[in-house]
């Protein structure tokens, strides 16, 4: 996935302006499903990444293209959920596109416009991803995509000087951060800063908190009757995970560090806390493994490192007990529109091991891809949170929000947050919430 905020983040500057640049940029390439098309050397391809990951992403196929003869063409655009539907519906798709929402290839599959993956999609996948993985490319027991890149939410960064100059120990359980946050804040310090702020989406942050205590509370299976909605948003586990937020969000002994008290989340950009922790004023903030970008440039004068015998690192959330890691994260899929001889080759490409070793070993990014070397990894913690996607033992689950209606992710629950931190009771938000989501 990538998530929704990458796509907010990076879709800015490489973009298509118009579908009629679309239409130009892929005419030629694309076909319905059931269109076995003619190869003819060139591969479109369209996706949210952008700007200089969109070059990092061409330089990682240059060597295939010359060896092999094709040419990819890769279109971005920041209108893509709307645009692929247009353009398939249209009969004028791109060969492949990199899906952000596992829920937007699924309906496009549903109603007839995705290719069934080739047999060497199928055997990579096979190969080289967990079942969680495949199942975000597969709808109705037939698989249509192979995932790309991912990322780790639910990191929970720290300084390790701090953590050892107090004694403190890493928790391992719920109970332990808790315990934990008020032995800091007995101290005097306020244990956490947050910032929920990002202009039309604000509340995205909070949305992560939840979403990690769904999955490590109420497990799996409950997360995923509450993205497809067979349990309702006001079920009492969803509300037992975000009274468990609450108990740090909402604690005005616990936040916001360096900010003032707790509706100062909502004003404070997701990217400021970062300010915070290499100054020292926070101990603890939780967010994704992107977010090393964001505390190295807010210590490049300082020249702060990120590694574990750094100035900053940090621990995944922790669960209610010890032992193998839950995780949430995002990525995304690549589908195919057309299922000619070049397309095919491209496609089956992507989902190798070696076009995986090929973009992480350019920085940045990582995927889940099991024939991955960890080394490849541009940092410590990138390499961390590949050792930990690639752990048979973790539980994966894309970020619910990227797979719930957008009215619902990228809408009301994103509000509902706000309002939460504006002291909303719990009851009233998730009722909302639910009342918003459609009826079919």
């Amino acid at each position: 996935m990538r998530s929704r905020l990458n796509r907010r983040l990076l879709a800015t500057a490489v973009v298509v302006g118009a579908t009629s640049i679309v239409l130009a940029g892929c005419s030629g390439g694309g076909g319905g499903a059931g269109d076995a098309g003619e190869a003819d050397g060139v591969v479109t391809i369209m996706g949210t990444i952008a700007d200089t990951e969109a070059d990092l992403l061409e330089q990682s196929w240059a060597d295939w293209e010359a060896e092999n003869d094709i040419d990819i063409k890769y279109e971005s655009t920041k209108e893509f959920e709307a645009q692929i539907g247009s353009l398939a519906q249209g009969g004028n798709p791109p060969d492949l596109a990199i899906f952000p929402q596992p829920g937007l290839l699924a309906d496009l599959a549903t109603r007839g416009f995705m290719q069934e993956a080739p047999e060497g999609v199928a055997a990579n996948v096979a190969d080289n991803w967990s079942e969680d993985w495949a199942a975000y490319g597969t709808v109705d027991g037939t698989l249509y995509g192979a995932p790309l890149m991912a990322s780790v939410k639910g990191f929970i960064w720290y300084s390790p000087d701090v953590f050892a100059s107090n004694g403190w120990a890493v928790p391992t359980t719920w109970d332990e951060l808790l315990t934990l946050s008020q032995t800091i804040a007995d101290s005097g310090k306020t244990p956490w800063c947050a910032g929920f702020g990002s202009d039309a989406a604000t509340g995205w942050p909070g949305t992560d908190w939840i979403e990690d205590l769904v999955l490590r509370q109420a497990g799996p299976d409950v997360y995923d009757q509450w993205v497809s909605h067979d349990i309702p948003f006001n079920d009492p586990a969803i509300k037992s995970a975000f009274d468990a937020v609450g108990e740090i969000l909402l604690n005005p002994d616990f936040v916001n560090a360096g900010y003032g008290d707790v509706v100062t989340i909502n004003s404070t950009p997701f990217g400021d806390p970062a300010t915070a922790l290499v100054d020292g004023d926070c101990i603890l903030h939780h967010q994704a493994s992107f977010y090393e970008g964001f505390i190295t440039d807010a210590g490049k004068d300082k020249g702060t490192t990120v590694a574990e015998d750094g100035d900053i690192w940090a621990f995944i959330t922790p669960a209610e007990t010890a032992g193998a890691p839950a995780v949430t994260g995002g990525g995304e899929i690549v589908g195919a529109f057309s299922n000619d001889a070049d397309t095919i080759k491209v496609q089956e490409y992507l989902s190798s091991a070696d076009w995986a070793n090929s973009r992480v070993s350019l920085g940045g990014v990582i995927s889940a891809n099991k024939g991955l070397d960890p080394s490849n990894a541009s940092s410590a913690i990138l390499s961390q949170a590949i050792e930990t996607l690639q752990d048979p033992n973790t539980t994966f689950r894309f970020d619910a929000s990227d797979l719930m209606p957008g009215a619902v992710g990228a809408g009301t629950f994103w509000t509902g947050m706000v309002d939460w931190i504006n002291g909303t009771s719990t009851d009233d938000v998730l009722a909302k919430i639910e009342a918003s989501w459609p009826s079919s």
